[in-house]
Parts: structure tokens; sequence; C-alpha cells
């Protein structure tokens, strides 16, 4: 959620209109809190999202972790009463969508806001750190004006009742208003000063990562430039950092971590160094239940030692 330099890259409105169906009835209504998403219906999906919020999910069945994070966005959807949509994709029935969402890992879950995808995260987190991810989602989504809302009235006794949000630490709420008002410095500023107060604070690690990511990326100007830059034979090294950052802003995760652990691989010394602090810093982006994350960690450790 924290990753807004890229946001808009993939401009998907073009298919708001509304696509007829190859034939019979469509798999699912796109007026419902769920959808489980087509191509048929992708055009209806993006145009909800020129009102509210819509919810991205792509999951396989053999991907670890895909049902169970499918039950945990449809529970926190129902939470939020309407204003926002899950579209479901079945990446292995339907790989277009994955593509024109520039999803390369299942499960992935990437957010439409007026047309335009971004990405959230990979892999299936606790529905405690999902939670504020919603709340900011919501966010985004009013200082966009998409504040439509869908009629579920009609799930009776199943109609959510959204929980009053837990107020923020005060160094954590001076970070997220510096963050909204567009101080990345700022923000910075605040989550350090709230790990010199608790080391172990990790909701504090992991945002000031992501502002000191965001903060690098809002210096690239062509995030496609920028990757085809660290894709060239005799790239240096601070190049292949700038490829790796538009990587982890565009969903592509593990991408990065095995582009910084293969230049961990051919280099040494101060080099060396500089490369492991950067994939340390993107472990915090991601967060440690990552499956990625834990990947990578596994391939650090064999290509340092």
């Amino acid at each position: 959620m924290s990753q807004p330099s890229l946001y808009g890259a993939v401009d998907l409105s073009a298919l708001a209109a509304p696509a007829a169906p190859a034939g019979g009835e469509p798999a699912s209504d796109p007026n419902g809190l769920v959808v489980d998403l087509t191509e048929e219906l992708l055009g209806e999906v993006v145009a909800r999202s020129q009102e509210l919020p819509v919810l991205v999910a792509i999951l396989s069945a053999r991907a670890q972790g895909s049902n169970e994070l499918r039950a945990t966005l449809e529970t926190l959807v129902r939470e939020q009463g309407g204003r926002i949509q899950l579209a479901v994709v079945d990446g292995d029935a339907q790989p277009r969508i994955a593509q024109a969402l520039q999803v390369s890992q299942v499960p992935s879950v990437v957010a439409l806001l007026g047309g335009r995808p971004m990405p959230l995260f990979t892999g299936s987190p606790p529905v405690d750190q999902l939670r504020p991810v919603m709340s900011e989602l919501l966010t985004v989504a009013e200082q966009n004006g998409l504040t439509g809302r869908l009629d579920v009235g009609e799930e009776g006794d199943e109609t959510p009742v959204e929980p009053e949000p837990e107020p923020l630490p005060p160094l954590h709420a001076e970070g997220v208003a510096a963050i909204e008002r567009g101080d990345l410095e700022a923000a910075a500023e605040a989550y350090r000063k709230a790990l010199a107060q608790n080391p172990k604070d990790a909701e504090a690690v992991s945002a000031l990562a992501q502002v000191t990511l965001a903060r690098r990326l809002a210096q690239v100007e062509d995030p496609q430039a920028a990757l085809a830059a660290g894709d060239a034979e005799g790239a240096d090294l601070e190049t292949r950092l700038v490829a790796a950052d538009v990587e982890m802003v565009s969903g592509r995760v593990a991408a990065a971590f095995d582009r910084l652990v293969g230049v961990v691989r051919r280099t040494a010394g101060d080099e060396r160094e500089t490369v492991r602090k950067r994939l340390l810093e993107l472990f915090d982006v991601q967060g440690p239940a990552d499956p990625d994350v834990a990947r990578a960690r596994r391939l650090l450790a064999s290509a340092l030692y």
C-alpha cells in the first residue's frame, strides 16, 4: 500500500465499457460484493473501480495459501459494508488478466482505483496485517473521489458492522500525516523517532523501509527505461539497485530479490555489503511473513557463505 510512485503506470480504463459475455449467463454478478472475475466481466469491474476501490486477488489452486487468502479477503471486504468490491481471478484459467495487471506471482492482490492498478501485496498475510491495508486503501480512494458504495442490504444477518479503527501511536500518526501531505522526508523522520523509542517496533521498521523506497523511486522518471538499463550487460551497481526498486513497486518481488542476490554472488567487499543492506531493506518493505522473503533469505545466506 505504500508504493505510490508507480501508481497508475498501467491504465485499464479503456476496458470500462461492459463487454458482452461469450455465451450464457456470466459466472458472477459484477454488482455483488465478491466477483469471480473472467475476461468477459473485466470491463464491468474496471468500470466499477471508477466508483469505488476494487481488490483483485489473483489466486490458484496450485498456490499455497490461495484458499485461505480468499476467505480472509471476503471477511475483510464484508467488514467494509460495500465500500470495497472483491474480484477473484483464477490465475490458471485467466492468465491474460494476470498479464494485464502485470502480476507474475500467485497469490497476488492488486487494487483497482479509477481504472488503474496499484500492487498491494503477494502471499497470504494474516488478517491482522491486512486490516490496516483496507483502511489505507479506503483513504487513498476517498482522496481520489472514489466514495461509492455497493448495496449490500440484501445480505441479511451478514450485513457487516465496520469495526472502530484503533488509534495510531503518536509518531505513527505523524508519519501517516506526512505521507498524506507528500512530505516523505518528514515521514521518515517520524518513523526513525518511533524506532529510537522502540527498536522492536515492526510496523515502524516496515513503514520506514517503504517510505525510503518511495523516496528513491521519486527520482525515477521512466520505470521501464530503468528496468531496461538494469538488465543491460555491464550495468553498474546503482543501475541494478534502481531496477530492483522498480520491480518491487511493480509487484515483481521475487524478481527484485533474485536480481540482487545475483549481484551479491558476483561482487565482493563494499559493493557486496551495499547490496546486502539493500536486500535487508527490501525484506522489511515486504514483511517477514512473506514467503518470498523467506526464500530470498535462504538464497542470500547461500550467496554469502
